[in-house]
């Protein structure tokens, strides 16, 4: 099959291979995938750096974690009717060698959802890890109907799903953003409102737009640096639930102006979601999908011969949207 992989931890250009590797075979309880999109995550760059002590520790690995295709052989144990099935691909990497940035990828058959005819591959890649910590981050402190959720980041590759499932859930949407292209994606996921946080005040605006009563949840993209922002708008018993923090990794938590209030916070590491939550997410996006409420917002595509390329797009941060590599047909 071909593949891209790395043998060590480094820069794309130098560490990122591409070729031949044999043909992986589904062990019991596996599927075996044929990959047609391959999705790229920024845990997909930090795991080929080494960042946050994930130093390679095998021989190879063929690396991410999402991706989409179609079932082409089912282990020991796996109902043979799988084999035909579109799927979308979740966790593949995670805590294994191979992921599926190869022709062929197999996974425990759990891993492997059903994918509607109507969804095509590309979005498909997208659904694993930004639309499970969107699902995640939404409803860490249970249902939002009725409640006021501000999503930081609304048009990045998680907030742009934030949005729209908070919006399917029945709450009341505030995004923020830092460019009119990304508020227009943002309104057009369902925002109600969308600030500019490179020019306006987020708090004072969102106190104003909320008639002083603040936010009930925050799905927050830059934890520390956003934090002494969320304090002035979160409401008492409201919460954070924080997916990164890459410009504070460190944050000083003012603990008592946060305890006076009741403030929870929620770190969301979708590779280990407790198993109700995992069921609730996988079951709730299977509804979105089958009624084809998700949009899904691809900014860039590259070749599987570009994936040193698409890892330096995510490493960026320019793309606006989620960075896919056409693994088994050229990218337009």
């Amino acid at each position: 099959m071909r593949a891209a992989w790395y043998e060590k931890n480094g820069p794309a250009r130098e560490v990122i291979n591409v070729g031949e590797l044999p043909d992986p075979e589904p062990g019991p309880g596996e599927v075996r995938v044929r990959i047609h999109t391959s999705g790229v995550n920024p845990s997909d760059v930090k795991r080929r750096i080494g960042n946050l002590g994930q130093a390679i520790r095998v021989p190879r690995i063929v690396p991410h974690s999402d991706g989409a295709g179609v079932v082409d052989a089912a282990g020991d144990g796996v109902p043979q009717t799988r084999v035909g099935e579109r799927v979308w691909v979740y966790n593949a990497q995670w805590q294994r060698a191979y992921g599926t940035c190869a022709e062929l990828c197999c996974v425990p058959q759990a891993l492997a959802r059903r994918l509607p005819d109507a969804i095509d591959f590309v979005a498909g890649a997208n659904m694993g890890i930004p639309a499970m910590t969107a699902h995640r981050a939404v409803f860490s402190r249970g249902n939002v109907r009725g409640k006021t959720v501000l999503v930081t980041g609304g048009a990045g590759a998680v907030g742009h799903y934030a949005v729209q499932i908070a919006k399917w859930a029945g709450a009341r949407v505030i995004a923020t953003a830092s460019s009119t292209q990304k508020a227009a994606l943002a309104r057009g996921a369902g925002a109600d409102e969308v600030i500019d946080y490179r020019h306006e005040d987020v708090a004072a605006r969102v106190m104003q737009f909320t008639h002083g009563a603040g936010v009930d949840h925050i799905v927050e993209v830059d934890f520390g640096a956003n934090l002494q922002s969320s304090i002035k708008m979160l409401r008492p018993n409201g919460a954070i639930a924080a997916y990164a923090s890459t410009r504070a990794p460190e944050p000083v938590l003012p603990y008592y102006p946060m305890m006076t209030r009741g403030f929870g916070i929620d770190l969301v590491y979708v590779y280990i979601l407790p198993p109700e939550a995992r069921a609730k997410a996988l079951a709730d996006l299977d509804t979105m999908l089958g009624s084809g409420f998700l949009q899904h917002n691809t900014g860039a595509r590259f070749t599987l011969e570009q994936t040193a390329a698409a890892h330096e797009a995510q490493e960026a941060g320019t793309v606006v949207g989620n960075i896919v590599i056409d693994v088994t047909h050229p990218a337009p």
